[in-house]
């Protein structure tokens, strides 16, 4: 609870303590009454008037200010002084609930605030010199001692260290980082002492990306919350109009005035928008914050109402369903050897290459790797090496028969490379693209959120993104696409069908298409610009199970926004009509406006 929400709470109980009083005391004459009522009203209230009165000077006129000024100073006029003052009470005690619900709220979000560091330590003219971290420059080393956070994006040049993700990612796990690696700003260092060279200004680094990001989400209104606002624009004036017909016209036509203001008043009570105006942004300000603390950043509470929307996912397979890193998956010596000789010939032809596949064969070989003589590479086929007087040729089939060597067809899923020892065949090395662990099982996690479909797009040929879908259970594979293919392939489900498309990708090659979907959810986030401005939700780790739970957490803060606006409408239009009637007096109002708005905002708070 803030100062000021204390303050409010002292003012309320004082004000409750002095209306008992007032109650309790006998009055000889109206007046003193009037005088024993108006003071905790102004203790409570007063604020409440001076904002109304001073709204009429900025060109609000209609708010729920106003309202509960016209409905208490109306009541006082009438002689309803205790009325008068707990319509004040109880409204101030609904207005301290949304304080609280919405500053709980705030601070959720504004955790992620907290990643701004105050300073960097840059080393210049060999002194560590302690700035702010928007003064230091691209190419500059910076310092970072146990237990501070990196202040700037940049790689390490010296040190080995574990960092705490946990305000960008959501996991509690450390991530060890050393020589080499990128260090992420807004991390935590938790043991070693580190040198990073910046790689990019404060403007552009992930925190500064990260905080942009949190702070304009509120300002994107979803279709239900831009309906709540249009709706108290013109709901506010009408009733207020309606509530003036409501006193003045009987009135005139039967008289007994006391008794048509009196339900005006009670119309005007009743009538105040503030359950629907308070609840339902709430309930989108509370489940983005929750998101946020899962490592989930969705940019506005229309992307929030979008996702709970979603039937058919769409996913990228390369970074996305798999890790973007070759492994070697089989090995099938011919002719005499074993595997671990296979593995040391094409290991040592390709031990100066820099293709991803040959690496991939390097790490697999673990022993007995020998330095070439020579190494020429054929473009398109392969390497032809001079190893122990040997030639060696590791590559496609084409090399193989350009070389005249009869191969036997790998019979494994993936990108086979073949190795010959002067002239003979000794085998096939199979490589593949290894998918994530947390990548089995997505589907059936996915279903169990009501989606209807999943999709997997590659530019991989058929039998290798085939052989990939089977294994996660996928719907439909879309195979060999080029960039574009992949857009043409979402307006394929998008148009037709009419559903609303949700497609994963790894936010760097695949931003047309994040752009074109309904809602695009970016991987890889903290390495990736792309990512943050493609897409509509942005996962700060590649954590594929984060996608049911972002689909799960927005259905439940919808099916919690449709709870308050059916709630507050139909408790409101039911006592509105008996208000009209005279059935209801003005205790049954205070329900009707505090009571529900109170109970709204604890059922938004759950979201």
């Amino acid at each position: 609870m803030t100062r000021s929400d204390k303050r409010d709470l002292i003012s309320i109980i004082v004000a409750a303590l002095l209306l008992a009083v007032a109650v309790l005391l006998p009055f000889e004459d109206p007046w003193s009454s009037l005088a024993a009522h108006l003071v905790p009203y102004i203790v409570v209230g007063g604020k409440v008037v001076w904002k109304a009165v001073r709204q009429l000077f900025f060109g609000r006129v209609f708010d729920e200010n106003l309202l509960m000024t016209i409905a208490t100073v109306g009541a006082f006029l009438l002689g309803e002084n205790v009325e008068a003052v707990a319509v004040m009470l109880f409204y101030s005690v609904g207005e301290l609930f949304e304080h609280i619900a919405v500053g709980r709220s705030r601070r959720n979000i504004a955790a992620l605030m907290d990643l701004r560091p105050d300073v960097a330590r840059v080393v210049r003219d060999e002194v560590e010199v302690t700035v702010s971290p928007d003064e230091v420059k691209t190419g500059e080393v910076i310092v970072v001692r146990p237990g501070e956070k990196i202040p700037l994006d940049g790689k390490i040049i010296e040190g080995r260290s574990s960092v705490n993700t946990s305000a960008l990612t959501g996991e509690s796990l450390p991530r060890d980082i050393a020589e080499g690696d990128m260090a992420v700003s807004g991390t935590v260092n938790l043991s070693g002492v580190l040198k990073i060279r910046v790689e990019s200004e404060f403007e552009q680094s992930t925190v500064a990306r990260i905080i942009e990001l949190v702070s304009g989400a509120a300002s994107k209104k979803s279709r239900s919350e831009a309906f709540i606002t249009r709706f108290s624009k013109y709901y506010t004036p009408a009733v207020v109009i309606s509530a003036l017909a409501l006193a003045l016209i009987p009135s005139v036509i039967v008289g007994d005035v006391s008794k048509w203001v009196s339900r005006g008043l009670v119309f005007l009570v009743v009538s105040c928008p503030c359950a629907l105006v308070i609840s339902v942004p709430l309930s989108f300000f509370s489940g983005i914050g929750r998101a946020s603390r899962r490592g989930i950043l969705i940019k506005g509470s229309g992307y929030l109402d979008g996702l709970s929307r979603i039937k058919t996912v769409v996913f990228d397979k390369t970074g996305t369903l798999t890790k973007g890193e070759f492994e070697v998956s089989g090995v099938e010596a011919e002719n005499g050897i074993d595997r671990v000789e296979l593995l040391s010939s094409a290991a040592s032809a390709e031990l100066y290459s820099n293709h991803p596949i040959a690496r991939s064969i390097v790490r697999a070989a673990v022993d007995e790797i020998k330095k070439p003589s020579q190494v020429s590479e054929i473009p398109g086929l392969g390497i032809e090496a001079e190893i122990d007087g040997m030639t060696v040729l590791v590559g496609n089939d084409r090399l193989m028969r350009e070389k005249n060597i009869d191969i036997k067809p790998s019979g494994k899923i993936g990108t086979p490379v073949y190795v010959a020892r002067d002239g003979k065949y000794l085998g096939c090395i199979t490589v593949s693209d290894s998918i994530k662990e947390e990548a089995r099982g997505l589907v059936a996690a996915l279903k169990k959120t009501s989606v209807q479909k999943t999709v997997m797009l590659t530019g991989d040929r058929a039998e290798i993104g085939e052989a990939v879908a089977r294994e996660l259970s996928v719907d439909e594979a879309v195979c060999a696409l080029l960039p574009e293919g992949k857009v043409s392939a979402i307006e394929g489900f998008l148009i037709p069908h009419k559903i609303s498309v949700a497609f994963v990708g790894d936010g760097i090659n695949d931003a047309p298409v994040l752009t074109r979907a309904d809602i695009g959810i970016a991987m890889g986030a903290m390495g990736s610009d792309a990512a943050i401005e493609a897409a509509d939700v942005v996962l700060m780790d590649d954590n594929l199970a984060k996608i049911p739970e972002a689909i799960s957490l927005s259905r439940r803060a919808m099916g919690i926004v449709k709870q308050n606006i059916v709630f507050a409408i139909s408790v409101k239009l039911c006592v509105l009509a008996l208000s009209a009637f005279g059935v209801t007096g003005m205790w049954l109002a205070i329900f009707a406006d505090v009571g529900v708005a109170v109970l709204a905002i604890l059922n938004a708070m759950r979201a």
